[in-house]
This record gives structure tokens, sequence and C-alpha cells, in this order.
């Protein structure tokens, strides 16, 4: 056979004439049978004792000239069938029986050292290839590239016009195509094989090498319509499959194939088994290498993970530090603030409980941790049920979980520092106390003194106050419950005055506060915010009334009890128009404060409603409240009333611009006309000598 080609293993070699053709040498080749066993099968009778002896009859010419044809064939590396010429030609020559004889002799030892040539090279470039394999496999870096090298080297070395690779999925339970070399059927590189299915499922369902030299003339595997139509696509007809193995598991099959029919040699299924095991030992370096690099990523990652834990364990730890320090040296609520903003690379701010969004604090006091509000984080500062504020972390959208810790303990910490200052203020709490009782008793008091005491608590009698009476709504149902209830008012009501510079005491059933009026508010607005703020605070209902704006308290102590009582007259009427939980001014009320309060206080309402303008007729001797009893009598028309009092038109409308003046540019609309017309009644009523 001839064997100087690739693709010409396995098959019959070129034939020499008829004459000579008994002359080819001998050859053993391996083939596969049918159930996938090599065993050799004598293609040659093979060559007769006498081959390897001289012809009979003589022994070999005397010159040694009989072989040196063959030796230069040998050197020339001439195929197989070149090696007749010489015993062709001496036959053509007529040469002796003898010569002819030790010619034949010499051409079969030739054609044996050719043969053995032939295959120490095929073996050396099994070697090298397996061995290039190898150093790929040394070096891997990638799969498909190592994959894709065995199957082209296997495709060479076996002389086949296909060869490629499928790797089992155990998730579908089939074999699918990794990797072709030679292919040109698109259907046939995506193929799936269920086991047992194809020449390839039989080899990865046993885990044996099968080879078959005609693919549709084989009975011995399933044949199913979608594998016979990508092979049919893809022309082969010979095909060899060997496992690819991982210890006693099969992971694949690799295959080399041909077109046509072909017997695969012994050797041939040995080395595609190399190239088999080389691939498997690819595959199960780059699922190592792939499983390392995940559990370095992994260690990786929990390395990041340990840092970041450490760096924040180490924030949390110097936030323990610097609030126990402070706590020990007697720090404040925005000390502690201060600290945790540097820890938290942010603003922390304590607010009080009014100035903070409600339904976020409420739902950190209830669960007991800091709640997310926009951009910011708010943890409640509450102690016993009582809320006495919050620490706001500003412009944080996304809070790590130990810095949200962190955040909530500094409330807690903010909570104890200020349960502690109030132990200690509850002293100082009581001297505010017994100083605005003194206040409100209007007892005989040195002004130096009252203003001594005041100064002592950082309150400013001089500064523009404000008297507020502040009462509970609930059912008295419980003594002891009320009692509970009263003492939490009268609590939360001290830390606001504390806080505020003010005073606040317990009385009559209630709460009083003298609070400063802040710049620009009004007394209405203070009493709703003091109202909310106590609400808050002690989670009822807190009605609050308010009086006018008072002055220079120490200089006259009688004010501050005026106040008081216009306060609870304001109070009592919030009550009775069921405005519960809600604050007002006596001046939000005008006349109707006579008719709901249960002590009329006239004066009071004329004070507050033309009390400038009897002051400035009393000072300038001038008759404003005259000219208005006369306007309102007039139907507001100046031309009458300037009849009814005997002046001019132009001193009438004069008189009106001061009034203006003193009483609000609103002094003519419908409510305040109302209010205006009944004080002068009421002034009347009480001055007759100067009407």
């Amino acid at each position: 056979m001839s064997s100087d080609h690739p693709n010409s293993v396995g098959r019959p070699a070129a034939q020499a004439p008829p004459s000579t053709a008994e002359a080819s040498p001998p050859a053993a080749v391996d083939a596969v049978s049918p159930a996938g066993d090599a065993a050799p099968v004598a293609v040659d009778a093979g060559t007769p004792a006498a081959d390897s002896a001289p012809p009979a009859g003589g022994s070999a010419l005397p010159d040694g000239s009989a072989g040196a044809p063959f030796l230069e064939l040998l050197a020339q590396g001439a195929p197989a069938a070149a090696y007749e010429q010489p015993v062709l030609l001496a036959r053509a020559e007529g040469r002796p029986a003898a010569w002819i004889a030790a010619l034949e002799h010499a051409k079969l030892l030739a054609l044996r050292v050719r043969a053995e040539l032939e295959g120490r090279r095929r073996r050396e470039a099994e070697l090298s290839a397996l061995f290039e394999t190898a150093h790929d496999l040394a070096g891997l870096r990638d799969l498909d590239s190592v994959l894709s090298a065995i199957v082209q080297r296997a495709r060479s070395l076996l002389g086949t016009d296909v060869a490629y690779l499928t790797l089992n999925d155990p998730a579908r339970g089939d074999t699918y195509m990794r990797v072709t070399e030679g292919s040109v059927a698109a259907r046939f590189q995506q193929l799936r094989l269920g086991m047992g299915e194809g020449l390839g499922g039989l080899v990865a369902q046993t885990a044996r090498p099968y080879v078959t030299e005609d693919y549709f003339k084989d009975a011995r595997f399933q044949h199913t319509g979608t594998i016979d139509a990508g092979v049919q696509d893809e022309g082969l007809v010979a095909i060899l499959g060997v496992p690819l193995m991982l210890g006693p598991h099969v992971i694949g099959v690799l295959f080399a194939a041909d077109r046509r029919a072909r017997v695969f040699e012994r050797e041939q299924i040995a080395l595609l088994g190399s190239f088999a095991a080389l691939a498997a030992a690819a595959i199960d370096s780059a699922n190592l290498l792939t499983e390392t690099r995940a559990a370095l990523a992994d260690l990786e990652r929990a390395n990041e993970i340990i840092r970041d834990r450490s760096a924040v364990i180490e924030r949390a730890s110097d936030v323990h530090d610097r609030l126990a320090e402070l706590v020990l040296r007697g720090g404040g609520v925005h000390d502690v603030a201060a600290a945790v903003s540097q820890v938290l690379a942010g603003t922390v701010e304590f607010t009080e409980t009014g100035d903070a969004p409600a339904g976020p604090l409420e739902a950190s006091r209830v669960e007991g941790h800091a709640v997310r509000h926009g951009d910011d984080w708010i943890a409640a500062v509450a102690a016993g049920g009582e809320l006495l504020g919050a620490l706001v972390l500003r412009g944080h959208r996304d809070l790590d979980p130990v810095d949200q810790r962190t955040l909530e303990r500094a409330a807690m910490v903010t909570s104890l520092l200020l349960l502690a200052r109030r132990s200690a203020a509850e002293a100082e709490q009581r001297v505010r106390g017994e100083l605005l009782d003194d206040l409100l008793d209007a007892r005989a008091r040195d002004p130096r003194l009252l203003r001594e005491r005041a100064a002592r608590l950082q309150a400013d009698l001089d500064a523009t106050h404000v008297l507020l009476a502040a009462r509970l709504d609930i059912p008295a149902a419980d003594a002891e419950q009320e009692a509970a209830a009263r003492r939490r008012l009268w609590s939360a009501a001290s830390h606001l005055a504390a806080t505020r510079h003010g005073l606040a005491a317990a009385r009559d059933g209630g709460t009083v506060l003298l609070l400063p009026l802040p710049r620009g508010a009004g007394a209405t607005e203070l009493a709703r915010r003091t109202a909310h703020h106590l609400g808050t605070a002690v989670h009822e209902a807190v009605t609050v009334g308010a009086s006018a704006p008072v002055d220079d308290l120490a200089a006259r102590p009688e004010a501050a009890t005026a106040a008081y009582a216009e306060a609870r007259r304001c109070l009592e009427a919030l009550l009775l128009l069921g405005r519960t939980g809600d604050g007002a001014a006596a001046e939000d009320f005008g006349f109707l404060g006579l008719l709901l309060a249960g002590d009329r206080d006239v004066a009071g309402f004329v004070e507050r409603t033309i009390g400038q303008v009897v002051a400035y007729d009393r000072r300038r001797g001038t008759d404003l409240i005259r000219t208005l009893e006369a306007y309102f009598a007039s139907g507001g028309s100046p031309a009458r009333t300037k009849d009814a009092l005997h002046v001019h038109v132009n001193t009438v409308a004069q008189r009106l611009e001061r009034v203006g003046r003193l009483l609000g540019e609103d002094w003519q609309s419908p409510a305040r006309a109302l209010e205006i017309q009944l004080a002068l009644r009421l002034h009347r009523l009480s001055a007759p000598a100067r009407s």
C-alpha cells in the first residue's frame, strides 16, 4: 500500500504493473472490529521465510552491486513504486535469474527499511505534535486556542478531512459541538447529540472509542434525522471517535473523519486517544484555572469587605471613644453632633422636636432606628417615650449600616446627656418656677433682684415676652394617669423654657410659660408652635392660649398677672370652640373673647382695640375718639362727620389718617370696624364723665 501521502493511510496503494504486483512489501494494518476493539488483520500473506536469506542456488553478488540502486532510492526518499524499476530493468536486459533474485531480495530489504524509516518519521511527528500540545497546555491561557490547536494537529497527523471535538452538557444530558477544523457545513457545526445518538453519542455513553468505515451503513448506533442531516451536509463517511476522560467520567468526544471510506489503523486510534487525553487535561486545567480565578476574585471581594468593615469598625470605635470622652467631660448635645459629623464625613445637627419632620421622627422613635427622609437621616432623641429632639444627618442618601448604627448610638448618648442635664436642671427649673410664680402673684419685689434672678437663669425680663397657658386634653378617668401626664407636660414645658431662655411653672391644673417673643413673630404664631412642640413631646393634645406681648416685667410685675389672666381666657375660648390641641392669642378672638370667656375682661378688650387712640388723646389733648364715634355714627361719611363735629372736612380727613396710623391700615375693614365700634361703646359706658 502507498504511505507517502497522509490521506492514504489505511487505503490501497497505487498498483504496480500486474506482472510485479506480487512484489509489494508486506504490511500489518490495525483495524477496529465492529465491537470497537482493535485487532491486527493481515493485509498481505507476508514474506516467505527465505526473504531474509540469500536466494536459492547462490549468495549475494560478490560486488554487492544488487543493493546499490535501492540505497540510492532510500537516500532520495523515493515512493514505494520506484523500487520495482531496478528489477524490471534487469529483466528487460535479460539478466540471469540469480541476478534478478538478488535484486528481488535487495528490494524487499530496502522496502522494509523504508517502511521502518517512514514509521519512525511518523512517530517522531506524532511525538512532536504531542509535545507541542503539552507545551501549549502547560502555558494555558485560552482554552479555545488550546482545543483548536489539538483539533488541528489531530487532523493533520491523521490526514483526515475534518476533525472536531464535542463536550458533554450535564444540564441537558447531551453532548454539543465545541471546536471544528475543516468543517464547511453550518448545520453540522451546531449539532447536539443525545447520549447514545450517532457515533459520538455512543462514544460519550460507553466511554469507548468507536470507528466506522461508512457512517450511513453502520447500524451499531442510533441514527437520528437531525444528526444524519448534519453529517450528510458535511459529506462525512468514515468517522473515528475517542472519549475525553476525566478520571472515570466522560466529558466529551474527539473525532477524526473523512469524506470517503477509510480504515483507521490502531496507531491512529491510539494517537487520537493521546490527543483526547491532552484535550481533557486542558479542559480540566481551564476549569481549575477558572475556579481558582473565581476563588481569588471571591477572596479579593471578601478582603475588600473586610477592609471596609475594618474601616467602619474603626470609625465606630472612634465615635465611641469620642462620645465617652464627651460624656465624661460634660459635653453638650451640639458637641455630640460635631463629633459624629467628623466621623461620618457629613453635617449632623441636633434639632428640637418641633423642627424635625413629624412623620420620620415618629417612625424613628417607634422603630428605635434612624430613618431616611429624602437625602437626610433622622434619629429620634427620646427617653421613656418622650421625644427630646432629633439628630439629623444631612446629605447622605445612602448610609452604611454601621454608620447608621453610629448615628443611632449618638442619638442615644444625646438622650442620656439630656436626661442628665434634666436631672441636674430640675432644681434650676424649680427656681424658674418660683421666679415665674413670684411674677404672676405680683408680689412686691425689687426689680433689681428680679433681674439678677432671671439673669442666673439666662432669662431677660426687659425683653418682650408672651405669657402662655397650656393644658392637656385627656379624660380624667384615671387620676394617676392624669397626674403623670401633667408631670410630663410640666417637664416638657420646663425643657422648652430652658432652651428658649424663658420660665415655666405648674399652675391651676396646667402649665404656664413665659417665653421671649422672637423677632418678627407674633403671639399667635408662638402659641401655635408651643402647642405643637409640647403635644409632640408628650404625645397628647396640648392647647395653648397666649397673651398679647408684654414688656418690662421686672419693673411691672402686675403686667405678668394681667397677661396670665388674658392667656387663660384665650385658652378657655379655644376649648369652648373645640380647638383642642391648637394655639391662639387673645388678638385672634377680638370681642368674641368677651362672649366666650367666663370672666369678661372689658378693660382689656378696650385697651387692645382702641387703647392706642385713647392714649394718644390723653397725651396730646386731641379728640380722635370723638371723631371716630361721629364717623361711625355718620355711616362712614367724612362730610356728615364734619357737620356733626362742626369742623372742616380736611380736619376730619387728617384725624382719620392719624387713627389709621395708630390702629393699622385695616381699621375700616368690616371685622375691625365692628370691634372698634364695640370698644368705643364700652369705653363710653365705662367713662361717662368723658363722653
